[in-house]
Order: structure tokens, then sequence, then C-alpha cells
């Protein structure tokens, strides 16, 4: 298989803590709008409206959608292998990004890259 379509295979998602259960949550047209930002994503393309979160870690992405009510967040860390992880997924009603869910995300990060040193090293 050529480097070119190792590189269009679709990406696993792996959803960390209640990640999952959070975005179901969700209004229905956020989450459509989210999943087709992961979608990109996962077949490597970049989102559309993401921007980079190196507070939390390099690369770090957030994936932003509003509606007249909240706005909402998916912070995940970027193709590592096959695989996209969601770190944190949750709504805000300011602009500021608390500092609990930037806590929570980093330490879901630093979980995951335990994980894959460890099986790495393993």
């Amino acid at each position: 298989m050529s480097s070119e379509n190792r590189e269009r295979e679709t990406a696993e998602i792996v959803w960390e803590g209640d990640s999952l259960e959070v975005i179901r949550r969700f209004p229905g047209t956020v989450r459509q709008d989210l999943g087709a930002e992961l979608r990109r994503l996962q077949t490597g393309d970049r989102p559309l409206n993401s921007r980079p979160m190196p507070s939390i870690g390099a690369r770090v992405y957030e994936l932003r959608e509003q509606d007249e009510r909240a706005w909402y967040r998916v912070i995940c860390l970027a193709k590592i292998g096959n695989r996209i992880y969601i770190l944190h997924c949750f709504e805000k009603k300011s602009a500021k990004t608390g500092k609990s869910d930037l806590a929570l995300a980093k330490a879901r990060l630093k979980r995951v890259l335990a994980r894959l040193r460890s099986k790495n090293e393993g």
C-alpha cells in the first residue's frame, strides 16, 4: 500500500473518560457538525473550525461549534498511529475556557501519553 493511501485510511477514535457520553448530550445539529469535523480528522484532513491548544499539549486541538444557547468544544489529540484521542468534550457559556476543563484535558492527555509509552516499551 502506498504512503498516500495509508494516510487516507480512516483513523479510529478513542474516547477518553466521559467524552462520548458528554457529546451525546449535545444538540443534534451540533453533534452533526462536530461529527463532520471528526470525520475530517479521521481521514487526514484539517478540520474547518479548530485551533491548536498548546497550553494543553503538543498536537492537541480544540474543535469548536456553537448554537444560540452555548459554545461546544471537543479537545482531541491529533492522529497518533491510526488513532485520534478525544480528551474532553464540554459546553461553555462564556468565551473563556474554564480552568477545570483545561486541567481535565491535560490530565487525560498525560494518561494517554503514559499508555502509549508503556505500550511502546513493552
